[in-house]
């Protein structure tokens, strides 16, 4: 019998789409905006690819932090302790973490982001304990290695592992990740459970970008009444300067015809569509997310209204490898899955596949 102590976040990622990079500290600000939770939906899809199988015994935290969601998954879990306030907060996952350890748990199986990493890993450090932690991404920023690529796949992962790895926890300045900084910090090591589908931490893709800006820049100024909703990073903001304009580096900035709506939100996205639309992203370096990791303003609806064009130098994707999504909609996904045409020059494309 394995058994998983499974601890949800339940406030991870809601400053996503609403174009706060973030939830650490904004969450009055995220509800004000009009933001959900989307951690609970993620801990559901991922608990639904573990409940296939057998001899899983599911230890979990009450209410939000993880009981609720293992019951809508089919689980009838052993709830060690309940938070104290429904305004959870990272103590309240660390004690959970500290209950699990107690009750010798197999794997810490943990719903957020980054934040969310380091309190589970700090806790089982503290603890000097080498029970293994896997991560289900739902932060808006997931730049460690401790997370699997989709929720399913972290489920599935969890139920079936054999042996363990060391990976690395990052996490980065929240306020200045707002002001268009990017300061990761190495925050620990933990014990991961080894498998093909855990995402990488997050590096920086290298190579000229100057040749695809110039391209993606023509066919925007030239493409009278089109939309182009163009996505955060370095190589999108090198076409956002051939466009005339200093857009956010880490949001979303949407382009018409010289009119500029910079750092959007989804609904600011939304409302600003027309009849033709076109998303321009660059995969993130290292990990191949075209969507789902620091863009979640591209939401499922923004995405079915557009077509899609990604970017990259050919270091980046040689490096890469493949592309990966992670919209938070599964039908989506597999739509996006096969082969796609990235842009790496001012012309030329190359195939990759989406996986």
């Amino acid at each position: 019998m394995r058994q998983i102590g499974f601890v949800v976040n339940p406030i991870a990622g809601m400053g996503g789409r609403v174009g706060l990079k973030g939830t650490d500290g904004k969450v009055e600000e995220a509800r004000e905006r009009g933001a959900v939770p989307r951690a609970p939906d993620r801990a559901v899809e991922a608990l639904d690819a573990l409940s296939d199988t057998d001899n899983i015994e599911l230890v979990t935290y009450g209410g939000r932090m993880g009981e609720m969601e293992a019951r809508e998954a089919g689980f009838e879990p052993r709830v060690v302790d309940t938070p104290a306030s429904e305004d959870t907060t990272g103590e309240d996952t660390r004690a959970a973490v500290r209950a699990f350890l107690d009750a010798a748990v197999d794997l810490v199986l943990f719903v957020g982001g980054d934040g969310t990493a380091v309190d589970v890993a700090e806790t089982i450090a503290d603890a000097d304990s080498d029970t293994p932690m896997l991560g289900i991404p739902a932060g808006v920023k997931v730049y460690s290695s401790v997370f699997g690529v989709t929720p399913p796949a972290a489920g599935r992962l969890a139920a079936r592992f054999d042996r363990t790895e060391q990976r690395e926890v990052n996490d980065i300045d929240e306020d200045a990740f707002r002001g268009g900084e990017v300061h990761t910090e190495l925050r620990a090591l933990a014990r991961v459970p080894v498998g093909e589908d855990l995402q990488s931490s997050k590096q920086t893709g290298g190579g000229t970008v100057e040749g695809l800006a110039e391209g993606v820049a023509s066919e925007a100024q030239s493409d009278e009444g089109v939309t182009y909703v163009l996505g955060p990073g370095s190589t999108l903001a090198a076409i956002k300067r051939r466009l005339g304009f200093d857009g956010t580096a880490l949001g979303v900035d949407v382009w018409r015809d010289g009119v500029l709506v910079r750092d959007a939100t989804e609904s600011e996205v939304l409302d600003a569509l027309g009849e033709e639309n076109r998303i321009v992203v660059s995969p993130i370096g290292g990990q191949g997310f075209v969507f789902g990791r620091g863009n979640q303003q591209l939401s499922p609806d923004v995405i079915r209204q557009s077509t899609i064009e990604v970017v990259a130098s050919r270091r980046k994707l040689e490096e890469t490898g493949v592309l990966r999504v992670d919209t938070g909609d599964a039908d989506l996904d597999e739509e996006l899955r096969g082969w796609l045409r990235v842009r790496v020059g001012t012309y030329e494309r190359r195939l990759v596949k989406v996986v």
